[in-house]
């Protein structure tokens, strides 16, 4: 497993409460991407190597799907996905269940926080990935919610917080 100090986790909403919901093709998804990806290529530049995301649906997808494609352009690159529990997809869409299946598929490494589901499970997700990692990349636009009090987190333990 890659060092700490080359790992960055990700934190972001989901698609509700995005300000371009589930359209992908918005001018504001597009500037969200556009962003992400000049801020890992920045991160892989100052030697970060490992990513971690939640692989909740909105955000979390999109920063998964952008570290696959920029892994064909830096050798090296891994991506681990902190699952929270294995019933994580239980309520989704066959189409979400798929994203996620293949996006899931492309990881250098699973790691299953909790083997069921809690009422803490997604917090303590959040916990595991921030205290595996130096730096935490942020998509957060609301000072409430699981992403906010993951930044609140990263702050208090001393972790280097980049926001989009």
């Amino acid at each position: 497993m890659t060092a700490e100090n080359e790992t960055c986790c990700f934190t972001g909403h989901r698609t509700g409460k995005l300000p371009w919901g589930g359209n992908e093709s918005s001018p504001e998804c597009i500037s969200f991407l556009t962003s992400l990806r000049i801020q890992l290529v920045r991160l892989i530049a100052l030697g970060y190597r490992h990513f971690i995301c939640g692989m909740a649906l909105g955000a979390d997808l999109l920063f998964a799907e952008t570290v696959v494609q920029l892994k064909k352009s830096f050798t090296g690159i891994t991506l681990e996905a902190a699952v929270p529990c294995p019933e994580q997809t239980e309520q989704w869409t066959p189409a979400q269940k798929a994203r996620y299946e293949a996006l899931l598929a492309r990881c250098d490494a699973v790691t299953v926080v909790s083997p069921k589901y809690t009422s803490g499970c997604m917090m303590k997700r959040n916990r595991y990935m921030v205290d595996k990692s130096a730096a935490v990349l942020a998509y957060c636009r609301s000072g409430s919610g699981g992403t906010a009090a993951t930044v609140r987190y990263a702050t208090d333990r001393n972790k280097s917080v980049i926001k989009l």
